[in-house]
């Protein structure tokens, strides 16, 4: 046989090789990608953030913000304390690359209650149900954030189990190292907290979400000026659940991936008490 021919045909076996072998190689890729594809989807996690003016809020407001740009299907509700929107928070949401709603209530003076976030909280459950009613989709979560609390990303995966009220431990918060609902054999059959400890939930705002949904099965939920302090969480809850229908999540309650963290107030010197004015900052966000 000449060697031109026998040149041919190992080049031709050569070649029908690497075909065989990258296709080989490259298929599970393929499958890979089907798979992921099929489980993109996840519920929608509204975060309601009431926020205040402070010197602090900047800080507080970018380091939460950037915890959350790691959350997928992430859509922020921030609502101000405030006649008017400021431009420190519009701005900040603007560089973020947040989802967002950015609303504004001012705090009305009651008698009855000192409790924060009240009218903002409420404004943001309005939003909610009018932006629920016109979705196509109508699945989610919503979480009430303090703006200055420190949250791990595992909370964010475990709420999103819930099917109608999820609870979880919350550390450094009632006087506590961790307040927490006690679970046995999978439900929960009461709660560890010092602090008022006879309210219907003793449980921190960050320890609980709720299906969004039911905020259009019960349009009366809202939060009230009408209860004692510390009594907004179970205010809220009573509309949804009871402590036995509770659902225990982040490892039956056993695991902290929320802390009530406070951010200390600053102490700034008076500039009128130095012998050397400072150069003047005010054109400066802070």
């Amino acid at each position: 046989m000449p060697f031109v021919n026998i040149k041919k045909q190992y080049i031709a076996i050569g070649m029908l090789v690497f075909v065989a072998l990258f296709f080989f190689n490259t298929r599970p890729a393929f499958q890979c990608q089907i798979t992921q594809e099929v489980n993109t989807y996840l519920p929608t996690i509204y975060g309601i953030t009431p926020t205040y003016a402070r010197l602090a809020q900047k800080a507080d407001l970018t380091r939460l913000s950037q915890t959350l740009m790691l959350v997928r299907n992430f859509h922020w509700v921030i609502i101000e304390d405030s006649e008017t929107k400021t431009k420190l928070v519009e701005n900040l949401l603007k560089e973020s690359t947040l989802k967002y709603t950015h609303l504004n209530v001012k705090t009305q003076k009651s008698k009855h209650s000192t409790a924060s976030g009240v009218e903002q909280r409420n404004a943001a459950l309005s939003w909610l149900r009018d932006h629920l009613r016109q979705a196509e989709d109508k699945k989610g979560v919503v979480y009430f954030m303090d703006d200055d609390n420190t949250y791990a990303l595992k909370v964010f995966d475990e709420m999103r189990k819930i099917k109608k009220v999820g609870v979880w431990p919350v550390g450094i918060v009632g006087g506590m190292r961790v307040e927490m609902p006690l679970v046995t054999d999978g439900k929960v059959t009461g709660f560890n907290a010092v602090w008022k400890s006879f309210r219907p939930f003793p449980i921190d705002m960050a320890g609980f979400a709720i299906n969004a949904t039911l905020f259009l099965n019960h349009p009366e939920a809202k939060f009230s000026r009408k209860v004692q302090s510390g009594f907004q969480e179970s205010e809220i809850l009573k509309y949804f659940t009871t402590r036995e229908e509770l659902e225990p999540l982040a490892d039956n309650c056993t695991k902290v991936y929320a802390w009530h963290t406070r951010t200390q107030k600053p102490s700034i010197t008076n500039p009128k008490k130095l012998k050397t004015p400072p150069i003047p900052d005010d054109h400066i966000e802070v």
